[in-house]
């Protein structure tokens, strides 16, 4: 009883909520402090309200389906305030939820930014606390660079809280975040440019993927703006219009400029150097495979971390840990086939690895991919189209990635993700019976494999 906690936990996110309450199931005292509201990025300003947005965007188009279907509508309009509102509801509801799990687990609630003193000493404003243990869970911030006029621009943070709907918008990014909003504005009826550097979006996900969300991207309307950079955001009032320029010469005009570049875990001003936590080259906090950090009685989960920052491996991470440091359950952090999605407009989801990841790190492929245009367009004329893709090794029939790009990829590729962890063979989905008719049943009906060979290195061996 030296300590006033066994563990305190900076940072009331995913990670941090969940370590925290189950440390607490386990026997132990456990005090948390946030300095903003319960929930973190996913549940205050990041996949639970985007989500929402997306749903409210996808309207639009289903408005427009519903013609071909024998619905006579009146021309449709929307209040981007009602939505807007709505959501804002909706996230004050799961503010209150957390608040409340934590208050049933027993763990003590301190409002305020927590900064370490030392080793086992932590103050949050004014009041000082004591813990044996301490888990760093304090997440990751958007990041804007710093470009003439950078003022002017927003973030995700507060896409959410726009007063008005802008009519034009353009967004600087070609990431999840960039893509997810770019489809989100464009169904709400903005004209979307979207910049970015490279040639495509999302880099990092499976290259015939890219390319299948990058065209749904430029067909739905968004004026895609490849291989180029901003120099600088300009204003004659600090008010729309802005004017663009870019680093060639080039100019457009929008009514909003938001960022969505990139994020940075939350390390500064927290006082991990003055304990010795060790950072690494991007500022976020270096752990083991324990979520140990270079101090050992401070551990770290979450986006923090920059490891896999999903809320899911966030949530597994602080599970992992309370476990194994509270429960006399010592038990690692599994981060291989770890699915995810991109709610774009069409959705990408994914599991287990890209064909370019499977070529460096695998023998001889199979790779089955199938591409087509989904039932319900046939009628309604949209042509929007869905692609499905296995990745198998050769040698052991093993399905090592599957990759969709369409309505529902996410629902559908979440039950994939247990046989691929399971590591369930191409036999095993060709004698799977597929439901009929549906989008899913291609996944246990591909049969053409195009063959790609071990790369030498590989052969030699």
């Amino acid at each position: 009883m030296a300590y006033d906690y066994d563990l305190f936990v900076i940072g009331a996110g995913s990670g941090g909520v969940r370590a925290s309450r189950i440390a607490a199931g386990h026997g132990a005292r456990v005090g948390i402090c946030e300095d903003f509201r319960v929930g973190g990025t996913c549940v205050i300003r990041g996949c639970v309200p985007k989500k929402l947005l997306v749903y409210g965007s996808k309207f639009a188009h289903d408005f427009e389906d519903a013609a071909a279907y024998g619905w006579t509508l009146a021309p449709p309009t929307h209040s981007w305030a009602t939505l807007r509102d709505n959501v804002a509801k909706e996230v004050d509801r799961l503010n209150g939820v957390y608040i409340r799990l934590l208050d049933g687990a027993g763990v003590k609630l301190h409002m305020g930014r927590g900064r370490l003193m030392d080793r086992h000493t932590i103050a949050i404003g004014e009041e000082t606390v004591t813990a044996e243990k301490i888990l760093i869970a304090t997440g990751g911030a958007p990041v804007v660079p710093e470009i003439r006029g950078r003022e002017f621009a927003i973030t995700s943070n507060e896409a959410f809280h726009l007063p008005e709907l802008p009519q034009r918008i353009a967004i600087v990014g070609g990431g999840y975040i960039a893509v997810e909003f770019a489809g989100i504005f464009n169904g709400l009826g903005a004209h979307v440019d979207l910049v970015l550097r490279r040639d495509r979006v999302l880099r990092g996900f499976d290259e015939e993927c890219r390319t299948a969300v990058h065209e749904s991207l430029k067909e739905s309307g968004i004026k895609m703006r490849t291989e180029m950079q901003i120099e600088c955001i300009e204003s004659k009032d600090g008010k729309a219009p802005f004017t663009v320029y870019t680093q060639l010469g080039g100019m457009f005009e929008t009514d909003l400029v938001m960022y969505a570049t990139g994020r940075a875990p939350n390390t500064k001003g927290i006082g991990l150097e003055k304990v010795g936590v060790q950072l690494d080259k991007a500022g976020a906090v270096a752990v083991d495979e324990w979520s140990k950090t270079t101090v050992d009685n401070i551990w770290a989960v979450g986006d923090v971390t920059d490891r896999i920052n999903l809320t899911p491996v966030a949530l597994m991470e602080g599970h992992c840990f309370a476990d194994t440091e509270f429960g006399n359950k010592p038990r690692k952090a599994d981060h291989r086939d770890v699915a995810s999605a991109v709610f774009c407009q069409p959705e990408l989801a994914n599991v287990g690895l890209t064909e370019e990841e499977a070529r460096m790190r695998l023998g001889e492929l199979k790779v089955f991919t199938s591409a087509f245009r989904p039932m319900k367009y046939t009628v309604s004329g949209r042509q929007q189209r869905t692609f499905m893709k296995l990745i198998v090794e050769a040698a052991t029939d093993k399905v090592v990635g599957v990759h969709m790009v369409g309505d529902d990829a996410a629902e559908l590729v979440q039950g994939l993700a247990v046989a691929v962890k399971a590591g369930a063979t191409k036999a095993q989905f060709d004698a799977t019976v597929g439901i009929h008719p549906t989008a899913g049943e291609e996944f246990v009906t591909m049969r053409t494999a195009r063959v790609e060979p071990a790369p030498r290195q590989k052969a030699a061996e």
